[in-house]
């Protein structure tokens, strides 16, 4: 991955090349994005194709011509319809805007109204011809203020009027998930470069600075990125000089550095609490020090210490090479190492890492805790499109696992630790308050996932309507807690074959049977659809091959093999061949079909 925090001038001096060594990499995940600027966009769009390259994602980039997003909206969409866009990206900024004179509030309000009429349009039009999601900046402060301090709450101030619309923005943005904000807003304030280029703006037609540009990319790059299911999910984080100060096996547990009672000790408790809020919208945190365990532990009990040991989903110290005990990690959570962001303040520990595994994400942090919590939060690690509340309860979930492994050890008979778990089921068709979940679930898994196809919640919501699909969604609970929605299934009937288009599970419910019993009851809804067969299909990516013999293993024929492209998959349900019922672990809160059934009854 690019370094972060950037190196500009190799930026600006390798961009190409760079792009070019990132282009040629195997697996990577293709997207169209339509960018239709109000600014000249060439520029950016560049750097937006190096960024999401680094992130495994190949766009095909379309462009409206300068300043024609309406024209290529409102009035003649056919060439974006030919395009086809995964997703439109609205690239407009604060020099778009015609600031009113006005004289009051209901002038002002009267103009924010009509600004944000015309960019309703915008996304009428896209929503009417394509099922795509938009992604539009909010606006960042305008370079120019004349009247001063005054400009932040007068009605004829530029600043006021561009909050007033960002806060318009913000309430069209809750209420509709095709739309996403990007927030220049808040990155032109806080990247610490210089944002406004009236020289750019007055030559090119592009009105940010090269640094500003690069930045912008960046982000937008992590905000598509996050939309398939590319964010990263566990932050891996040293101890010594970089939880605390000091180092715990030779100062002792009541010396390391934390608290409020001086300045070291206050930036050590605020990357703490940074690294909490991070846990609590569903980052999990883990910990890999170079230290006796229990000793390790011991700086977690200190009273001024945010962080307790329960707030890890994963806790590793020793003495052994760092990079194998993050592999180890890996393995215990059963997350991909591209999920994975370390931070140590220790330059040498960060470059082992870095050179042996590359597809962690390792930031130079320096050795200044201060600065931690904001370079990880440029970085944009840890992006993500909405929030459920499953979310929050992930190092619990995690937790539970752990306690899972624990029993599974006793067992000397899988099945019997299987039956002790005491699993009860929820497979049901999709269900209006669960889209949110749904929709996340299918936009960020990518292991246990056939085709890794990606829905917007509007495609979901249509697919859910459709009586030409047989949707389901999959719960799992034990005797250690519910592990939430955990699978979904979509299938469309073409006549009296069944496709399925998606399959998808959680990593966290691996070897619990959940996959039998889904395919129980996708079963008995196809054939009580009236369907005599059903496909399956899978589609190789980097991240997938644990899921490449998923239909040879549940029973299906393989039709064809297109080598790379994918392999096609048929259980036959007509004639002779009687399907048997796979499920013989979970107990159907709802029959799976909607019949009251027990284990192994579809």
């Amino acid at each position: 991955m690019l370094a972060f925090p950037h190196d500009f001038p190799l930026l600006f001096r390798k961009r190409r090349s760079l792009t070019r060594a990132r282009a040629e990499q195997a697996g990577l995940a293709p997207v169209r994005i339509a960018m239709l600027g109000g600014p000249t966009t060439q520029e950016l769009a560049s750097w937006l194709e190096l960024f999401l390259l680094d992130r495994g994602i190949k766009p095909v980039i379309y462009q409206s011509e300068y300043n024609k997003y309406f024209e290529d909206t409102v009035l003649d969409s056919s060439a974006l319809v030919e395009f086809a866009p995964d997703l439109v990206y609205l690239h407009l900024t604060s020099v778009n805007l015609q600031v009113p004179n006005a004289a009051n509030e209901e002038e002002l309000e009267a103009a924010v109204r009509s600004r944000l009429d015309h960019f309703a349009a915008v996304w009428g039009a896209v929503w009417s011809a394509l099922p795509c999601q938009i992604i539009m900046n909010t606006f960042e402060t305008p370079a120019l203020r004349p009247l001063g301090h005054l400009d932040a709450s007068s009605f004829a101030g530029a600043s006021h009027f561009v909050a007033r619309l960002n806060r318009e923005l913000v309430r069209a943005a809750r209420i509709n998930s095709r739309l996403l904000l990007h927030d220049a807003a808040s990155l032109a304030a806080t990247s610490g470069v210089a944002w406004h280029a009236p020289d750019r703006w007055y030559s090119y037609k592009i009105p940010t600075s090269p640094e500003a540009d690069v930045v912008t990319g960046h982000s937008l790059a992590s905000l598509i990125a996050a939309a398939r299911g590319r964010s990263r999910k566990v932050l891996v984080l040293d101890l010594d000089n970089t939880m605390w100060g000091g180092v715990i096996g030779d100062d002792g547990p009541d010396k390391i550095v934390i608290g409020r009672e001086t300045p070291r000790g206050e930036a050590y408790t605020a990357f703490q609490e940074y690294a909490r809020r991070l846990k609590d919208r569903g980052v999990l945190l883990a910990v890999c020090s170079k230290n006796d365990d229990a000793m390790a532990r011991r700086g977690f009990s200190h009273p001024d210490s945010v962080l307790r040991i329960g707030d890890f989903a994963a806790f590793v110290a020793n003495w052994e090479p760092k990079h194998q005990n993050i592999e180890a990690i890996a393995r215990q959570l059963n997350l991909g190492l591209d999920s994975f962001v370390f931070v140590d303040d220790n330059p040498a520990e960060r470059h082992l890492v870095e050179a042996q595994l590359p597809m962690v994400a390792v930031p130079n942090v320096g050795d200044d805790v201060c600065r931690y919590p904001a370079i990880i939060d440029a970085a944009r690690y840890f992006e993500t499109i909405s929030l459920s509340a499953e979310d929050a309860q992930r190092t619990a979930l995690y937790a539970q696992n752990a306690e899972r492994e624990a029993l599974a050890q006793k067992f000397e008979d899988y099945d019997a630790y299987l039956a002790s778990l005491g699993m009860v089921g929820e497979i049901d068709a999709f269900s209006p308050v669960y889209l949110d979940r749904i929709t996340q679930l299918t936009n960020k898994t990518n292991q246990f996932n056939l085709t890794t196809r990606r829905y917007t919640k509007a495609e979901m919501e249509a697919v859910a309507a459709d009586p030409e699909y047989i949707t389901l969604y999959g719960r799992l609970t034990d005797v250690f807690g519910d592990n939430g929605l955990v699978s979904v299934v979509i299938g469309r009937r073409d006549d009296r074959t069944l496709h399925v288009d998606l399959w998808l599970m959680s990593c966290r419910v691996l070897k619990r049977g959940m996959e039998d019993a889904m395919l129980d009851a996708l079963v008995l809804r196809a054939r009580q659809a009236g369907v005599d067969r059903i496909v399956g299909y899978y589609i190789p990516t980097a991240r997938n091959g644990m899921v490449a013999e998923h239909y040879s293993k549940l029973g299906f024929t393989q039709l064809t093999d297109d080598g790379p492209e994918r392999t096609s998959w048929c259980l036959e349900l007509a004639g002779e061949r009687e399907y048997s019922p796979r499920n013989r672990h979970i107990r159907h809160a709802n029959g799976g079909g909607g019949e009251k059934t027990g284990a192994g009854h579809t």
